[in-house]
């Protein structure tokens, strides 16, 4: 169907950062079925990648992501770099979603995009998500993760053509370099702690092996789950880059929540509800999947746990630094109150090594 014969929701219908017209004469070209007008919905947004649900009249659906508004110049590597990771990783036995294709043309929609095929399923991200499955699907879940995680980490990036991704080495020197550059540049009260976490871990990193593919933010609410339980589909691949395995594995942890925890470090709190495996669960069954020595694995949850850190007190002194105002110097308080307890979850964590 040619493009000027296509029919799609006015503009003044559709959400901030889409062009319907032209996103839709593009999608006819690029996907196999296309009946206009297509709907757009926003499903994520924030200052993150964008993530549109798409439908036509058919009930075709697809999945649109694109750069935040007014952060193109910005981002706009990061969408061509979504894009090659998932592409990369179809033929492998790591679930994604099907890439419809890319659109570097700004001119279509205003920033690049790719567009994805939808996956059906669910994402489990709070305790009501959960009450969904039943007990056996969340056994089955949490055997899914860990296993689909084992196979993320078992890709060779030289095979599916990320061996250029990153570097191979030094990773998490690195990432203990950049974040504590960017706490220091949001720093707004004396926290030792954070400093002294800083130094031990600077001083235990543990010896790394060959470069993996690091997803970077693996957790239950990134994965799109099926009928079964089964993740069908692992999303959000923004910050995937090549490094040390393990430390999607102690972010994965720091997220976790067993049975009966609450309160501020309960970052998953949706994985406490009876069925899912306990932390300790989880770890046994990557190191069997994968035969990895993880006894060291404390170091790489104390790593995660100051890492949210960082990233919430760069948060906190934003807004009590009146970014948003009063309003959002006092919906944001808590915030300060949540680094300190994650500080010192890294710190015993360290000091377990």
């Amino acid at each position: 169907m040619p493009p000027s014969d296509l029919h799609a929701t006015p503009n003044d219908a559709a959400p901030p950062g889409i062009n319907p017209a032209e996103v839709t004469a593009w999608l006819a070209r690029h996907a196999d079925e296309v009946t206009p007008p297509l709907g757009f919905d926003l499903i994520t947004g924030g200052h993150s990648n964008l993530t549109f649900r798409v439908e036509d009249a058919a009930g075709h659906r697809w999945v649109l992501r694109r750069p935040p508004l007014g952060q193109v110049l910005a981002t706009a590597h990061d969408m061509g770099r979504e894009h090659r990771i998932i592409s990369a990783l179809a033929p492998t036995d790591v679930p994604v979603p099907p890439v419809v294709g890319m659109c570097t043309d700004e001119s279509v929609n205003g920033a690049p995009f790719y567009v994805m095929e939808f996956v059906d399923g669910i994402i489990v991200r709070d305790t009501a998500d959960a009450e969904v499955l039943t007990p056996e699907q969340r056994t089955q879940a949490g055997e899914s993760l860990i296993g689909v995680l084992a196979d993320i980490h078992a890709v060779d990036p030289e095979v599916i053509g990320l061996g250029d991704l990153a570097r191979h080495d030094g990773y998490i020197e690195r990432q203990l370099k950049r974040w504590h550059r960017q706490f220091e540049a949001s720093r707004s009260r004396d926290l030792p702690v954070m400093d002294e976490v800083h130094s031990r871990l600077c001083s235990l990193i543990p010896k790394q092996g060959p470069a993996a593919i690091v997803h970077g933010d693996y957790r239950l609410d990134n994965c799109m789950l099926g009928p079964d339980g089964d993740v069908v589909a692992v999303l959000d691949w923004e910050l995937c880059t090549l490094g040390d395995p393990l430390a999607d594995l102690g972010l994965l942890l720091v997220y976790w929540t067993d049975p009966g925890e609450s309160g501020p470090l309960s970052v998953t709190p949706a994985s406490g509800a009876v069925g899912f495996p306990t932390r300790a669960d989880l770890l046994e069954r990557y190191t069997e999947r994968t035969g990895r020595d993880t006894s060291a694995i404390d170091f790489y949850v104390a790593f995660g746990y100051w890492k949210l850190a960082c990233i919430l007190e760069g948060v906190f002194s934003r807004y009590a630094g009146g970014a948003m105002g009063n309003r959002g110097s006092q919906e944001f308080s808590g915030f300060g109150d949540t680094v300190e307890l994650l500080a010192q979850a890294a710190k015993d964590a360290v000091a377990r090594l």
